[in-house]
């Protein structure tokens, strides 16, 4: 964290499956358990304003049609890199 941005301590309590699953993707990607969490909230909170605009949108002009959705999904899949599945 830059030193006039300092960290805040959040305690919190998740199931034993999530715990394990967070530990080993925070090593595979050669981050901080709490790099990794900040990361995953921020992409979360995102999504969620994202949806929240989205709504708003189509309370105004109407619900998306079929062809803007998957005009939307095509421009979303095509900036997303394709990240390598792991062996189950």
């Amino acid at each position: 964290m830059p030193r006039g941005n300092p960290a805040v301590k959040l305690a919190v309590t998740v199931d034993a499956d999530v715990h394990s699953k967070v530990i080993a993707a925070a090593e595979a990607e050669g981050k901080s358990v709490s790099a990794w969490i900040t990361e995953a909230a921020r992409r979360a909170l995102l999504l969620r304003d994202g949806l929240a605009a989205v709504a708003e949108w189509e309370t105004e002009h109407g619900a998306l049609t079929p062809a803007e959705l998957a005009a939307a999904r095509a421009r979303v899949e095509q900036k997303t890199p394709r990240r390598k599945r792991s062996p189950r």
